[in-house]
C-alpha cells in the first residue's frame, strides 16, 4: 500500500515499492554482482555524496550500485560495511528518478536506526544456497538483517552500469513503470482509495509482490493464533497442570508454526512496552514449556535458540536471564556438581535477579514464563493494546462523519 498527493503519486510509489522489493530478492538470491555508479555520475548529486562521505569519515566504506539489472527497473542498491565486525547493509530503493531513488536508498541506511544500531547484521557469505534460502529472503524484508553473498562485490559485474532515467510528470512516470510489467508480462492489480482528502491505493503484482509462500494464506495468515489468544495470556499465571504444558507443545509442532514466529504477532496483541511479549517467540514458549514440565535437556535446546535468535533485540536484562538460564541448566544435569557451590558466582556474573529467577523456575518449582504480564481475552491491562483500539475507534468515528 502508499498514499500520495493525487492518484498518479500514490500509485507510483506503490510500483516503485514492488519494483524495489522484487529486485532486491532477485539480486539476493540469486547472488548477481552488481556494477558501481560511476564517479561522473555520483558527482551530480553533491547533496548524496556529502551523507555518503560523512558514513565514510565514521568509518563504515560505502558501495554504491546500479540494481536496475541492465536498466530493466528504477533501482538502486547502496551496501554499507561495518569493519568492525565484519558484517555489511544492503539498502534498496526505488523510483522513476534516478536522484530520489539514490537519496532513498541512502536514506534508509539509517533509517529507525543510529550508528550505534550497526552491529546486527550479519557477515558476508560464500554459501549462495544459504543466501537463497526464503526464510533469509523474509529477514531481508523483516530488518534487511539478512546473508549477502560476497558475490556482490565481485570486480566484474554481471549487468553493465546505465544511466537509466524513467521520470517525467506522476501520470508519465506511472505510465512508464506499467510498460515495465507489461513487458514482463505481469499482472498489476490496483485498488485506489480516496479518503478524508488522502490519495492511496493497494497494489498486488502476482509474481513480483510477493514476499511470503501462497501457501501462508491458508496456513499462517494473521487470524490462525486467535484460538491461541486466551490460553497463551494465561499462561503467566502458572496454574496449568502438566497436561496442559503437553498438550500446547505438541499442537505448537503439530500445527507446523514456525518456531521464529513472534507470539504477540501470532495472537494478534500489541505487547506491553519492555515486557517479554514484545520479543517472545514461539521457539522461546517452547524452552518454558518444556521449563514448566521440568524437561530440562529439551529446555535447554530451546534455551540456547532463544539468545541466538534474540540476540540483536533483547536488552541487558534478557540476556542475563537466559545466560543465567543456560548455565543453571546445565549445572543441574551434571551429576558430578552440587549446585548451590555455584549460585554466588552465578549472581555476581548474571545478577541477582536473574539468578533468582532463573533458579526458582529450574529448581523449585517457580514460574517459568519470564516477563509475561498476564492478562485476558480483553487485554484491558495492555495499555498500547488499547491504546491502539481507541485509535480505530477515533478513526472510525471520522470515517462515518465524513460519510455524512
Amino acid at each position: 500500500m502508499s498514499a500520495g498527493n493525487t492518484k498518479f503519486e500514490a500509485r507510483v510509489q506503490g510500483l516503485s515499492e514492488v519494483f524495489e522489493r522484487y529486485v532486491k530478492n532477485k539480486i539476493i538470491a540469486e547472488a548477481i554482482s552488481l556494477p558501481e555508479i560511476p564517479k561522473s555520475v555520483m558527482d551530480r548529486y553533491p547533496s548524496i555524496q556529502a551523507s555518503i562521505a560523512k558514513l565514510e569519515e565514521e568509518g563504515f566504506p560505502i558501495y554504491a550500485f546500479d540494481a536496475s539489472l541492465g536498466g530493466k527497473y528504477p533501482v538502486i542498491c547502496v551496501v554499507l560495511l561495518n569493519p568492525n565486525n565484519g558484517t555489511c547493509f544492503a539498502s534498496f530503493g526505488a523510483h522513476p528518478n534516478f536522484q530520489v531513488a539514490l537519496e532513498r536508498t541512502v536514506t534508509e541506511l539509517l533509517q529507525g536506526r543510529s550508528l550505534k544500531d550497526l552491529d546486527v547484521f550479519s557477515p558476508p557469505s560464500f554459501n549462495n544456497d544459504d543466501v537463497a534460502e526464503h526464510a533469509n529472503l523474509e529477514t531481508h524484508f523483516i530488518d534487511s538483517s539478512g546473508l549477502i553473498s560476497w558475490d556482490l562485490f565481485k570486480e566484474t559485474p554481471d549487468y553493465e552500469f546505465a544511466d537509466w532515467d524513467f521520470s517525467g510528470t506522476t501520470q508519465e512516470e506511472y505510465n512508464n513503470l506499467m510498460a515495465i510489467f507489461r513487458a514482463d508480462e505481469k499482472e498489476v492489480y490496483v485498488m485506489d482509495y480516496n479518503h478524508l482528502d488522502v490519495y492511496a491505493c493497494r497494489i498486488i503484482v502476482p509474481g513480483m509482490s510477493d514476499i511470503y509462500p501462497a501457501d501462508d494464506l491458508i496456513y499462517a495468515n494473521n487470524n490462525m493464533g486467535m484460538d491461541w489468544r486466551e490460553i497463551l495470556l494465561d499462561l503467566p499465571n502458572w496454574h496449568h497442570d502438566a497436561e496442559t504444558y503437553q498438550e500446547l507443545l505438541e499442537e505448537l509442532d503439530g500445527q507446523n508454526i514456525d518456531d521464529a514466529t513472534r507470539v504477540r504477532e501470532f495472537i494478534g496483541i500489541v505487547a506491553p512496552k519492555n515486557s517479554g511479549w514484545t520479543t517472545l517467540r514461539v521457539g522461546e514458549l517452547k524452552s518454558m514449556l518444556h521449563l514448566a514440565l521440568g524437561e530440562l535437556e529439551q529446555a535447554l535446546d530451546w534455551a540456547n535458540w532463544t539468545l541466538n535468535m534474540n540476540s540483536s533485540v533483547f536488552t541487558t536484562e534478557p540476556v542475563n536471564y537466559y545466560c543465567a538460564l543456560i548455565s543453571i541448566i546445565e549445572l543441574h544435569l551434571d551429576q558430578n556438581r552440587e549446585p548451590a557451590q555455584y549460585r554466588a558466582v552465578f549472581e555476581k556474573m548474571y545478577g541477582k535477579d536473574a539468578v533468582k529467577q532463573a533458579w526458582a523456575a529450574v529448581s523449585e518449582g517457580g514460574n517459568p514464563f519470564y516477563n509475561l504480564p498476564t492478562s485476558d481475552e480483553n487485554l484491558k491491562n495492555f495499555k498500547e493494546h488499547q491504546a491502539l483500539l481507541g485509535a480505530y475507534g477515533k478513526l472510525q468515528k471520522a470515517k462515518r462523519a465524513h460519510q455524512k
